[in-house]
């Protein structure tokens, strides 16, 4: 084979939508040279049907045929004269850029507790009722003893939780042992294990039985 006569992808013409391939866009530059405005259509119709075919499970997505049709009309680069059953897309509307998502500008003060926390404190401060009060305050610390567990399973202390409260409050909500406050008594070991872990927990749980079964079973003779 003459080596000359290869082509390389990176030789051929750009795909425009990747997705369909080179025979697709080769069907679609056949669709607009054909003369024929009745032929030009069906061969559309047909073009169409097999990119509905090469992503089935798309047939019951709203507007597929829709987007078929757009899809069609920019691998031709809107050079394809044909009876669209949908308006042509405009070329304009494809170049429009969304709209940048603003990044949160609010600075957290404990990253590991998150921002929802510093919410629920504020929430704790306008509250009047003295009950009510206690329950919220009671429930952020345990949610907060939770969310440090994750990071230090060492320095969970309620001790810390009461301080960082007042610190994320400006000192407005200041808890003093006399309030007979305490976090619920959370264990590290009791938080999920890894499944790794758990799995190999249980390997060794099963290979200590077999082991005990020979054992017993040697003990017999």
């Amino acid at each position: 084979m003459d080596n000359n006569s290869l082509q390389y992808n990176t030789q051929r013409e750009r795909l425009i939508l990747p997705e369909y391939g080179r025979a697709v866009q080769d069907m679609v530059h056949h669709a607009v040279s054909i003369e024929d405005r009745a032929e030009r259509n069906r061969c559309a119709r047909t073009i169409v049907g097999i990119m509905a075919n090469m992503f089935p499970q798309m047939k019951d997505a709203p507007d597929f045929k829709h987007k078929l049709w757009d899809q069609l009309f920019i691998i031709s680069e809107f050079k394809l004269d044909v009876d669209s059953p949908y308006p042509v897309p405009e070329v304009a509307n494809l170049s429009t850029k969304p709209d940048v998502v603003p990044y949160p500008a609010q600075k957290i003060r404990f990253k590991h507790y998150g921002h929802i926390i510093e919410d629920m404190i504020e929430k704790a401060i306008d509250t009047e009722d003295p009950e009510q009060k206690r329950r919220i305050v009671v429930n952020i610390a345990n949610y907060m003893k939770n969310a440090l567990l994750a990071w230090n399973k060492d320095f969970a202390t309620d001790e810390r939780l009461f301080n960082d409260i007042r610190i994320m409050s400006n000192g407005r909500l200041v808890i003093d042992e006399e309030d007979g406050i305490k976090t619920s008594a959370y264990h590290r070991d009791a938080l999920p294990q890894p499944v790794q872990t758990r799995n190999v927990k249980r390997s060794k749980a099963s290979s200590k039985k077999k082991s005990n079964r020979r054992n017993n079973n040697r003990s017999r003779y």
